[in-house]
């Protein structure tokens, strides 16, 4: 479904960031099966202009309300190595929360100092025990789950707190208990799902498309229900939408809210919006997917003139059709423009399988847990 032609949008992007996306090189050493990242074979390294740029905004932000937190992503971030990861978390203003998504694969006592010393909080990508990281293969095809496994336990053994990541392939209750029994034994705090997406530099069709998810995330809240050790990052979102709803806000309301900038700030310091994973991304019609340059123009300046540039337009009018037509919008938002382009060819569609997958079934999941 899609707005009628030349429809103004109703819906707009909030003022500043909750979230400021980095991404300090395109650089993986692994070469997962369903990545999306197009240029993960190439090392190209954000500079340090673009980390004082950047820095120099947040700067300016910390005056009038808190920073953004800062998550380090969109490649593999320990591929730059120690001491210039070291120059890349230096200049933040004092309370700046980073937060770093790594496969864990290079983790030593030497990045274990780095994350204590700047209290960096840990993201570890890994889809299972054993044989489910499958897919997490190295470049020259071998398989990366005893790598991760020896990353996560030498965080464990230096105390130093992680999260979970999971992509799933295999949305069967039987998965969801293997993965949440794995994130409670391994010692993670939190946990968060993904399914397999049809998205960037990925083109394959997601095996288990449509099939089971809603009963998937069902027997995922049961497993915490019975032994909540391990935080469920898709339980709490939804949680956190009941809560305001039975708070009194409406659901008119927080359909309403402004749609979360997210800005993006790649290695040369192109500047993507609402979503990560167009970076590095072109449309055919309105280019490279960036609404400015930080060595070229502050980067506030560039998150207030974004609404402007095409494609963000047409990407806020596919959240205003969400949320005028999806019933699950008042707990996603509607902002998901790069499974939109890469699923349907536009940005200003509506439903998506990562919509029906992902956040529709979440929702359906814990709805069977009240009935």
């Amino acid at each position: 479904m899609h707005p009628t032609s030349g429809e103004e949008s109703g819906a707009r992007l909030g003022p500043r960031p909750s979230v400021l996306v980095m991404q300090p090189t395109t650089l993986c050493n692994l070469d997962c099966r369903y990545c999306y990242l197009p240029a993960r074979h190439e090392r190209r390294d954000m500079s340090a202009a673009v980390r004082r740029a950047v820095t120099a905004a947040v700067v300016r932000w910390s005056r009038s309300g808190p920073c953004p937190e800062v998550l380090w992503h969109a490649g593999e971030p320990l591929t730059v190595g120690v001491p210039a990861f070291r120059e890349l978390l230096s200049g933040w203003p004092p309370g700046t929360v980073h937060r770093v998504q790594t496969n864990a694969t290079l983790i030593d006592d030497t990045w274990c100092d780095l994350f204590d010393r700047y209290r960096v909080r840990v993201s570890v990508s890994v889809d299972g025990p054993g044989v489910m990281n499958g897919d997490r293969v190295t470049r020259a095809g071998g398989p990366a789950g005893r790598r991760i496994e020896a990353g996560t336990a030498l965080l464990v053994r230096r105390g130093i707190p992680f999260d979970m990541l999971s992509v799933v392939r295999d949305p069967s209750p039987g998965t969801a208990r293997a993965i949440y029994a794995h994130a409670c034994e391994v010692g993670a705090q939190q946990l968060g799902i993904l399914p397999e997406e049809r998205k960037g530099a990925h083109h394959g069709v997601p095996r288990a498309a449509g099939t089971g998810w809603a009963g998937f995330f069902h027997e995922l809240y049961v497993q915490w229900r019975a032994n909540p050790l391990v935080r469920l990052r898709e339980l709490e979102s939804v949680a956190n939408c009941f809560d305001a709803i039975r708070a009194g806000v409406t659901a008119a309301q927080i359909r309403d809210m402004p749609v979360e900038p997210i800005p993006t700030v790649c290695h040369d310091g192109e500047v993507v919006v609402m979503s990560p994973d167009l970076a590095g991304f072109t449309h055919p019609r309105h280019g490279r997917f960036t609404v400015g340059n930080v060595l070229e123009q502050p980067l506030e300046r560039l998150l207030r003139r974004a609404e402007s540039v095409p494609w963000v337009r047409e990407a806020l009018a596919g959240v205003e059709a969400c949320r005028r037509t999806c019933r699950y919008a008042v707990a996603c938002g509607g902002s998901w423009p790069a499974n939109k382009y890469f699923e349907l060819g536009r940005l200003d569609g509506t439903e998506t399988a990562y919509c029906r997958n992902l956040q529709q079934a979440k929702v359906e999941g814990a709805l069977l847990c009240r009935t």
